[in-house]
């Protein structure tokens, strides 16, 4: 039985139709990727499962008695008093059953016999029993052990919840509904605010929940690992597919290679009936089979190839070369008040570096790119750049910064303004910014929209070390993937900050782990540096270092889950590449067998046809009528046959290349 039902739903803002009469349903236990471009839907969707948002049409049907749990994007407010407090009011029922206990000690107390006092003290028993088990389920022990997992410090337990920033009160909203443990838990791209110890505990968190889950995310294997099934905004509607993420996209592929192929075919079909009706539309012994064939092409539906998402393209321009030496830190100390967050650290950045900067929210990774950048001071030591470094940086607060009453065209023109404006909208196009949408003032745009105009700054100036700074945040998963693919082309230094697993294992060839007034680096990706944590971690254990594991106790389960799941990760895609490999083998053989057939006829009818044709020339084969008749009629015949074999040979060569 579904626990939710959606039949027929339709929403549009404007002239844009989002949901267009579409149903599906949400089965217990069912976990469910929310995929589409930005701007498709997702969002607006999940609002409306959680009854935040009216739909134009449709209704969406809830079994009786389940619990639904949102988390979206941003958070505005939260219950009020201590962080703890706050998380437990996410599951109501404890005041409840604490004052009907009350109640029912003070009726026990003024009982006027011994029955109406057995009657009364056997409601309280059951009373306190539903308590404890609701402090068991719901209590300030398990409260506590998700905030904790989620990366909370003990002394902040008590710490008013109005006191945190929005990024940690987004934690805490996601910790209230971790402990409610809905029948149905929405989450709106829940690993935005999560730095990588937090999230890898998440991770492994959310993998054990039992319940029915809806997720949005843009880091392909956090999704990868969460999801057994794909709920999809496409061109054609929403669409739903069994798997992960990596199996819709081999399912949508293959879907859209056969779509392509039966188009194929059916154009080339069309085009013999219709040339045979123009051949023959007035020859009066073909005109029943010439309107046969009208008819037909009548009846039959053009199959069309379906559009495609619009996604954005980058392409990061040829640089100058710098020096071997692109950044130096020497001895640099900053902090921030009485916080230390850089005491005496010295590091390097050379050429063709691909850094990605960890560590816990706080510990100054943001802090240290605008040190290099000079949007802040240091208090002691020094960064130089290298010979011939050209930098560029982006971050989420530059998206503030842009100049509001300015039109996208005019923001991005304006720093290359000797560049034809030709070039600059090319650029623009680039990030699905067409036509009049150039013209939009930056004040109309949104979040998703700015940064898409923050990264075209970019890719307008050459530079050639790029500071980045949570570049996947506003963007969608096609366009996170293809940020990562540019990036692996660019020929230059990157330096950049990421919570996504996938984007950082794709690009990074160091890692800075930002820690106690300190970096600790790595050589290679975060599998590798968070495999060398728990190695590290179980040493110091073994050697009773205390201080030396600390930092290890704290990673140490995060880094195995980690690990193993990236060697169930690799065994995976090895796994899904030789399925494709047979897949496509299985694809191939029988256009393979059904091409050799065909060549095998067209070359048997070949040579027959070649021995026919010096026959045919010859005057003496006429001095018999009957075998000149029958050697013109097989000739005939032979003809036909080729020239119906030739397109289908052709047919087959071309699908064989595709499946190839």
């Amino acid at each position: 039985m579904s626990i939710v039902t959606a039949e027929q739903l339709s929403i549009s803002f404007g002239n844009r139709q989002i949901l267009d009469e579409e149903s599906f349903a949400i089965q217990p236990g069912d976990r469910i990727g929310l995929i589409g471009p930005n701007g498709s839907g997702k969002s607006t969707l999940l609002r409306l499962l959680a009854k935040e948002r009216e739909p134009d049409a449709g209704d969406i049907y809830y079994a009786r008695g389940i619990k639904v749990g949102y988390l979206p994007q941003d958070i505005l407010a939260l219950p009020p008093g201590t962080l703890v407090d706050s998380v437990r009011s996410f599951v109501p029922g404890s005041d409840e059953l604490r004052s009907s206990i009350v109640l029912l000690e003070a009726e026990l107390h003024a009982a006027p016999d011994d029955e109406a006092r057995i009657e009364l003290g056997e409601r309280l028993a059951d009373l306190h029993t539903q308590l404890s088990d609701f402090e068991e389920r719901y209590g300030r022990h398990r409260a506590e052990s998700i905030l904790a997992g989620l990366g909370f410090a003990e002394a902040e337990f008590a710490r008013d919840i109005s006191t945190f920033s929005g990024g940690w009160k987004m934690r805490a909203a996601l910790a209230g509904l971790l402990l409610l443990q809905p029948d149905l838990l929405l989450l709106d791209e829940p690993t935005n605010h999560l730095d990588i110890p937090s999230l890898t505990w998440f991770d492994q968190f959310l993998r054990r929940f039992p319940k029915a889950l809806l997720l949005i995310s843009h880091d392909r294997d956090f999704l990868n690992r969460q999801i057994r099934r794909v709920l999809t905004f496409e061109p054609e509607g929403l669409r739903s597919y069994p798997g992960d993420y990596d199996s819709y996209r081999r399912q949508r592929a293959e879907e859209e290679l056969n779509l392509e192929i039966r188009a194929r075919r059916q154009a080339e079909e069309r085009a013999v009936t219709q040339r045979f009706i123009d051949r023959f539309r007035y020859k009066a012994s073909k005109a029943r089979q010439v309107q046969s064939r009208i008819k037909q092409l009548a009846r039959s539906e053009a199959i069309t190839v379906r559009d495609q998402h619009a996604t954005v393209r980058f392409r990061f321009p040829s640089v100058q070369r710098s020096g071997r030496e692109v950044v130096r830190i020497d001895q640099i100390d900053k902090r921030f008040g009485e916080k230390i967050i850089y005491r005496s650290v010295s590091k390097t950045l050379e050429r063709g570096d691909r850094v990605a900067i960890i560590g816990v929210n706080g510990a100054g990774k943001t802090t240290l790119l605008k040190l290099i950048a000079k949007e802040l001071t240091l208090d002691g030591g020094s960064i130089t750049l290298g010979h011939n470094v050209q930098l560029a940086y982006y971050a989420q607060h530059h998206t503030e910064q842009l100049h509001r009453d300015r039109t996208v065209l005019e923001e991005v023109w304006s720093l290359v303004s000797d560049k034809p404006q030709s070039f600059v909208r090319s650029v623009l196009g680039s990030f699905l910014f067409q036509g009049d949408d150039v013209d939009k003032p930056i004040a109309v745009l949104s979040g998703g929209e700015r940064a898409r105009v923050a990264l075209a700054r970019l890719l307008v100036l050459p530079s050639n070390l790029i500071l980045m700074d949570e570049p996947t945040n506003h963007l969608d998963l096609d366009s996170t993937e293809k940020l990562a693919e540019a990036l692996k082309e660019y020929e230059g230094t990157l330096l950049f900050v990421s919570h996504n697993r996938s984007f950082i294992n794709q690009l990074a060839t160091k890692i800075w782990d930002v820690q106690q007034g300190g970096i600790v680096e790595w050589s290679g990706n975060l599998d590798a540096y968070l495999y060398h944590v728990e190695q590290s971690a179980q040493r110091a254990e073994l050697s009773g270092d205390s201080a030396g594991s600390t930092r290890g106790k704290l990673a140490v389960a995060a880094a195995s889950t980690q690990v193993s799941r990236a060697e169930e990760s690799d065994k995976d895609r090895r796994r899904m590449k030789a399925q494709e490999r047979e897949a496509r083998a299985l694809r191939i053989r029988p256009v393979k067998q059904q091409l050799e057939t065909v060549e095998q006829q067209i070359s048997a009818l070949e040579q027959e046809k070649g021995e026919l044709e010096p026959k045919l020339s010859d005057p003496a084969l006429y001095s018999d009528p009957q075998k000149a008749k029958q050697v013109q009629k097989r000739f005939a015949e032979i003809s036909k046959q080729l020239e119906e074999l030739y397109p289908r040979w052709e047919s087959l060569q071309i699908e064989l290349e595709s499946l190839s």
